[in-house]
């Protein structure tokens, strides 16, 4: 996987041109939102100064902006509509993300929202005490170290937005998918590992509604497939990574 980038295109556009600005993006949007290059896009205005807009597009990479849209005709279908107000352009911009990102406290965590450490600690260890008693998945962690579940436990907290006790004392996702590397995951081992964790989180009392579930489960079921990916026999170590985030009916933007 390459770490997308996101583009920032900011605007100062007359306010007698705001309407047929605002008309024109949302034709351009048509063949921005069909690029496979493009990850997501957002158009905002200013809610000081009506007269400034920001375009905020994320995309695979900048060779993929730049040397794929660039030279498609989906570019060029873009960049007919946006022609008259080029410029208009102040500011036009690659940025990497940083490791520095989070959500707001107006909507509570995954994490939060599960109990906290308490509820993953509590989930890791019922999980681990299923996991010796199983056919499938019993040879697949023989010998695994006391504190194992506990590492989970810390992994699967950070991602759903508790503290960042993994990252800190363990590394990033490229250190957790080193430990699945030359494994040989089957897919039957994988559907039971999703099982009996749906199974833990009953028994362990996380919440039951479907907003949450459906997002643990979508988060149980990213992880494991990636797993089964790294312990083929032909994965490489991707490169260094942060730990994945994972929010209410979001997953991490799509990286091919």
């Amino acid at each position: 996987m390459t770490a997308h980038i996101v583009e920032y295109i900011r605007y100062r556009i007359p306010s007698e041109r705001s309407a047929e600005f605002l008309s024109a993006y949302t034709r351009a949007a048509v063949p921005l939102a069909a690029a496979p290059q493009c990850i997501d896009y957002e158009l905002t205005r200013c809610e000081e100064d009506f007269e400034h807009f920001v375009l905020r597009i994320t995309w695979t990479s900048s060779k993929d902006h730049l040397e794929g849209f660039r030279r498609s005709e989906l570019f060029r279908d873009f960049f007919e509509e946006i022609r008259p107000y080029v410029e208009n352009i102040e500011e036009m911009r690659h940025y990497t993300p940083t490791t520095v990102r989070g959500t707001g406290a107006s909507t509570p965590t995954l994490y939060a929202w599960a109990g906290g450490e308490e509820s993953f600690e509590r989930l890791t260890e019922i999980f681990y005490e299923k996991v010796p008693k199983d056919d499938l998945l019993a040879p697949l962690f023989e010998g695994l170290p006391v504190e194992h579940a506990q590492h989970v436990a810390q992994w699967l907290g950070e991602v759903f937005g508790g503290p960042a006790a993994y990252s800190q004392e363990h590394g990033g996702h490229s250190q957790m998918v080193g430990k699945h590397l030359g494994k040989g995951i089957t897919e039957p081992q994988r559907r039971r590992w999703v099982n009996l964790m749906q199974d833990a989180a009953d028994d362990a009392g996380l919440p039951t509604d479907a907003e949450f579930r459906s997002a643990f489960l979508a988060y149980v079921e990213w992880g494991t497939r990636l797993a089964v990916y790294f312990s083929g026999p032909d994965a490489d170590r991707p490169a260094e990574q942060p730990v994945p985030l994972w929010n209410w009916g979001a997953a991490p933007p799509y990286q091919p």
